[in-house]
């Protein structure tokens, strides 16, 4: 199938380059060698110029490392990387991965580009990237989108107050935008004009162990990267669990989480692919389908529109609505029952048995329910001597451990626990009319069953 034209963005109309060696694809945010809207589009344009695709990716290391970033989401990376430079490989496409800046790999291979593709993602960094490339590049440079659903400024062209001002702007175009995308034959198979990588990701440990980075923050086992392994996961949910996720998709114990996020923040995996293969799927009913479809589209793409339309989203000023920062505000002298420094937190030594357990779920393997996110960050606010600082250790330690941390939906969760994208609640003391979540939430669900499964998971961990 074609690919829609709202994916397509121009960022530098001049004609591709008739002494050009190849077409570049700058393969950062979708790092999948299949279901890859730029990859298509970049295989299209070099079949039609008589030439191979050359596929890049800039490794950040040392001081120039991805904020934030530690040896946990470097090594999930890698393992990702490895397994598209293979799909890369067997579909005829060249694969290049050295250590440096993004924009500054694609502006280096860009002189012998007959044009250049980018994918696309939403964050400040990302755009900063986009933006060095065009101020740099003289070549045709086409932006794909990749990593949503439907684009976001398809969507809406403005920052959206909530899912429910969202929803229907978005449903209007998604049977437009969510169908099969075609594997394009590459013509062209990518050969010596290939320059060498810098390193062998073929075999991702050996690249992690020469990298300079954190390596406070480990490897988990729970998780592989790869898109190979997103879809064998993503197959064996809905052969099971799925059929339950209507009704247990709030029980953390329950296990009808389909793990997803990892692979979608690092573009192992399409939104479109997964939303398809669950309509499709063989289990579960319309109930666990609209769920699931609300999820992956309808929240993840509110924060896309967040990020997106914020400047700022990493900061409390800018991030929190007005209405939400005047209320804590007026309660930030509030006595708290117990505070914690942000030490004690990452250990997880309070007195919330639950909070505990959900803190060592993160913490050793990367992951933890969405339901237990909200209480989690409701706690941290709770325990910090402030909403300032609560803010800033929610977003520290949410993008340390998590997998999926220094995402979109990172962001805006942790936004909505100080206000975000909801309404006034009844007042009361710190919280002031944020909405406050008490242990009472813990009642909907096995909470000494998750006890156990953390339990579980952790031994895992230490092996």
């Amino acid at each position: 199938m074609a690919i829609q034209a709202g994916r397509i963005r121009i960022l530098k109309d001049v004609e591709p380059r008739r002494a050009g060696r190849y077409v570049l694809y700058l393969l950062q945010q979708a790092n999948r060698a299949h279901n890859n809207p730029a990859l298509e589009y970049a295989i299209e344009e070099a079949n039609r110029l008589d030439l191979p695709v050359l596929a890049c990716f800039g490794l950040l290391d040392g001081s120039n490392g991805f904020p934030e970033a530690n040896a946990r989401h470097y090594a999930f990376l890698l393992q990702g990387l490895a397994d598209a430079a293979a799909g890369l490989g067997r579909r005829g496409v060249g694969f290049c991965l050295r250590k440096a800046s993004p924009a500054d790999l694609a502006i280096d291979l860009a002189g012998q580009a007959a044009l250049l593709v980018l994918d696309r993602g939403y964050l400040a960094i990302q755009k900063r990237w986009y933006g060095e490339i065009v101020a740099a590049v003289a070549a045709r440079i086409v932006q794909v989108e990749g990593d949503v659903a439907v684009p976001v400024e398809i969507v809406s062209g403005k920052h959206e107050y909530a899912a429910r001002t969202l929803r229907p702007k978005l449903h209007r175009h998604l049977e437009d935008y969510v169908a099969p995308l075609t594997a394009r034959r590459v013509k062209r198979r990518a050969g010596g004009e290939v320059p060498d990588s810098e390193v062998d990701v073929a075999d991702p440990e050996a690249v992690l162990a020469g990298m300079s980075l954190d390596r406070t923050v480990g490897p988990v086992r729970r998780f592989t990267g790869g898109e190979t392994e997103a879809r064998r996961r993503l197959a064996a949910y809905l052969d099971g669990p799925f059929a339950h996720y209507g009704s247990d998709r709030n029980r953390p114990e329950a296990g009808a989480a389909s793990h997803m996020s990892p692979y979608l923040h690092f573009g192992q995996i399409s939104p479109v692919e997964i939303v398809l293969a669950v309509r499709a799927a063989r289990t579960g009913g319309k109930e666990d389908r609209t769920a699931y479809v609300e999820e992956i589209v309808v929240r993840r793409e509110l924060a896309m529109n967040h990020v997106h339309y914020t400047d700022g989203y990493d900061r409390y000023a800018r991030a929190v609505p007005e209405w939400a920062r005047k209320a804590l505000a007026e309660h930030a002298g509030d006595p708290r029952p117990k505070t914690y420094t942000e030490a004690e937190l990452a250990a997880g030594q309070t007195h919330d048995v639950y909070w505990n357990a959900a803190q060592a779920e993160m913490r050793e393997t990367g992951y933890m329910h969405n339901h237990l996110r909200m209480y989690w960050g409701k706690k941290i606010l709770e325990w910090s001597p402030s909403p300032e600082e609560g803010f800033a250790r929610t977003l520290r330690l949410n993008n340390r451990y998590f997998l999926d941390g220094r995402d979109p939906n990172s962001f805006t969760n942790v936004a909505w626990v100080y206000g975000l994208h909801d309404r006034p609640w009844a007042r009361r003391k710190i919280f002031g009319t944020v909405r406050y979540q008490s242990e009472n939430s813990l009642r909907k669900f096995d909470a000494k069953a998750y006890l156990r499964t953390v339990e579980e998971l952790c031994r895992a961990e230490r092996g």
